[in-house]
């Protein structure tokens, strides 16, 4: 059969089965749809199974980690150090405070931020880390914490794509002072849309879950139920940051089969290994072994020395043979809004860009069949040979 006679092949597909209908649809027959007992069911079972002593549900990790950097008192004027190779959130959550984001390159093999960058920017002006889980391998922990501790630095970790990961046998979500993980459609986990925040600080997660429901004072959203009462008091200035009970639904059902959807991208990513390496025009991801991949993302990389073609004409090859792909990230010091507002120019970073300039992220999710995979490996085997140097 032809490329062009198979259904296109997406970059992501959510597993969403039987358990997640049912229990979306008990929370619309149980009237209350909103933020209440679930989102509340959700928050202690996700700590619980990260390791986390409190969790605090939001719509989104960007406004986890909105609402992180101000449980930690990020002021106009302070800086907090973010690789360059990252998803606007990691920044601009930095930018609503008036702060500055202080960017830094990644590790010249990985596209996990360097911590030997991370120290040589610490100023006096810095007051936290936020240390980015690159696809779902963790970053190197150990020496940012040890920087973090010298420097007496926050660390708010960034873990969209980290769930499940560890670093040394430990759980992301553990290590370092509040650490964000992200429910969006294609993440190892989905609410749709959503985020967690997670902490042992219970000071913390007070403020964390005052400032996520307009500022208001503990347990606002039991005003309509019959524990709550019509009065309240607005503390702060806060955000309507909320999670709902059917998102919430959702995610307690995903939850349940966190393990299992975890097991199938590990497996999935395994096949992409075992089969890519025989190819001399691709560089197949690779990670510590002290570390446990959540394979988010399976990030392949092009060799411009094999390859008479670069990325984009790789990713419009894959298209013409009915599959999708994505590339993960533009480095933020190459977008407008970092070099016109705050100065920062390509070539600046220049391990961010080559991995960049080659990476291409393949379809990896846990429905994907053996026929699915092996249809991504075909694809590009023929392109390697296709257009061969």
């Amino acid at each position: 059969m032809s490329a062009t006679a198979l259904e296109f092949l997406p970059f992501h597909r959510a597993l969403i089965e039987e358990e997640e209908i049912n229990a979306v649809v008990e929370v619309l027959q149980s009237g209350w749809i909103t933020t209440g007992p679930r989102v509340l069911e959700f928050e202690q079972k996700f700590a619980r199974y990260v390791g986390a002593a409190r969790g605090v549900a939001v719509n989104s990790c960007t406004a986890a980690l909105h609402v992180a950097l101000a449980a930690i008192g990020i002021a106009e004027g302070d800086e907090v150090i973010v690789p360059t190779m990252t998803f606007a959130a990691s920044g601009e959550v930095v930018l609503y405070f008036k702060a500055h984001p202080v960017l830094v390159d990644c590790e010249p093999d990985s596209f996990q931020v360097d911590p030997q960058q991370i120290e040589r920017a610490v100023t006096p002006r810095t007051r936290a880390i936020i240390p980015v889980h690159f696809s779902g391998c963790a970053c190197d922990m150990d020496p940012i914490l040890d920087i973090a501790r010298r420097h007496g630095l926050k660390v708010i970790e960034d873990a969209a794509h980290a769930l499940p990961s560890r670093y040394k046998g430990r759980m992301v979500g553990t290590l370092g002072d509040i650490t964000c993980f992200s429910f969006y459609a294609t993440k190892t986990l989905t609410t749709g849309e959503g985020g967690m925040a997670v902490t042992e600080n219970s000071e913390y997660a007070e403020a964390m879950r005052m400032l996520s429901l307009h500022g208001i004072s503990k347990d606002a959203w039991k005003r309509y139920s019959s524990e709550g009462s019509w009065r309240y008091d607005i503390l702060e200035a806060g955000y309507k940051y909320n999670l709902t009970d059917l998102q919430a639904a959702l995610g307690l059902a995903q939850l349940a089969k966190c393990d299992a959807m975890s097991r199938r991208r590990t497996a999935i990513a395994d096949f992409y290994n075992e089969q890519l390496s025989r190819s001399d025009a691709f560089e197949i991801p690779s990670h510590p072994p002290d570390r446990e991949h959540a394979w988010h993302l399976y990030v392949l990389q092009i060799c411009p020395s094999a390859l008479r073609i670069n990325r984009d004409r790789v990713i419009e090859e894959l298209k013409d043979r009915g599959i999708g792909s994505s590339v993960h990230f533009i480095p933020l010091h190459l977008h407008p809004l970092y070099q016109n507002r705050l100065g920062y120019r390509a070539g600046q970073f220049p391990n961010a860009e080559k991995h960049f300039e080659r990476a291409i992220s393949l379809p990896i999710y846990p429905s994907m069949t053996l026929e699915e995979t092996t249809r991504v490996v075909e694809a590009l085997h023929d392109i390697a040979v296709q257009y061969r140097r």
